[in-house]
């Protein structure tokens, strides 16, 4: 990294929404601090389910492209850029036929792609799904495996590589709330421990940038959806630990951890102390 290049960061995600969830708040939090953020979104989340009653869409992927789009301007961070992959879907949307759904793709050739990603952005931190893709979603799965995958090839570019992968990280209290909430989640399984965690980022001073990017996502985020059928209190929980904390363990490192827990994602990355102090 020269003096004219900013430190950046990679988010490599699967669906418009799963950014909001987890990161947003990050992502608004380094952008704000100079870092070059780039969100790169698998699929346009052709097989999502529209949560408004009586929507009706034309082209749900190219309505879920300007979601993210609009998603990405709440959270302060540039353009997405897209894999071109397809959403396999869940339940009786599942796309099983698709030849260019996630699920039925060689892990090699989305691994090449995301490598690809790597090799022009040129990241120093990499963030993506935990080993259990969040909530076990076959997408997110394959976007895990194949972003680790990735980020250990990629050691043979010019430059060595990404210096750290991130995994975002669901605590087992964070796993338990969204159990009593209606999600299908052991906390023992899909949890982790508080000592797994290696970055806290508090995020508290972006929520607002946080709403917005999820209210951008308004095919997914109507009554019918988790959320819209959540009562009052149980929001105002889900909430708080949403706004406040954004938490993540480390998946893998080509630079020494100075002490853990980490200040930042950038902590002990060359070219970027100055953003973890």
């Amino acid at each position: 990294m020269t003096a004219q290049t900013p430190p950046t960061l990679l988010a490599v995600f699967a669906h418009p929404d799963d950014e909001a969830f987890s990161v947003g708040g990050t992502l608004t939090h380094y952008a704000r601090k100079g870092v070059r953020v780039v969100l790169a979104c698998a699929t346009r989340g052709e097989a999502g389910k529209i949560t408004v009653p009586g929507m009706t869409v034309d082209d749900l992927g190219q309505q879920r492209e300007q979601e993210l789009r609009a998603a990405c301007r709440a959270l302060e961070i540039g353009e997405p850029v897209f894999l071109d992959y397809h959403d396999s879907g869940r339940y009786e949307r599942t796309r099983h036929d698709d030849p260019k759904a996630l699920m039925n793709l060689d892990p090699l050739e989305i691994e090449t792609r995301i490598k690809a990603v790597i090799d022009d952005v040129r990241p120093q931190v990499i963030v993506t799904f935990d080993p259990h893709g969040g909530y076990g979603h076959i997408d997110h799965l394959k976007i895990h495996r194949a972003t680790v995958a990735a980020f250990f090839s990629s050691g043979q570019l010019p430059g060595g590589g990404p210096q750290r992968l991130y995994y975002t990280a669901l605590t087992t209290e964070a796993a338990q709330g969204l159990s009593r909430m209606g999600q299908d989640l052991d906390p023992a399984l899909y949890g982790v421990s508080e000592g797994t965690v290696a970055v806290s980022v508090p995020v508290a001073a972006y929520a607002e940038n946080k709403k917005a990017a999820l209210a951008a996502h308004g095919t997914q985020m109507g009554e019918q959806s988790i959320l819209g059928r959540l009562s009052p209190e149980e929001r105002a929980q889900l909430e708080e630990r949403m706004l406040g904390w954004e938490r993540f363990s480390i998946g893998g490192t080509r630079v020494p951890v100075p002490t853990l827990p980490l200040r930042g994602l950038f902590d002990g990355v060359a070219g970027g102390e100055h953003l973890d102090g």
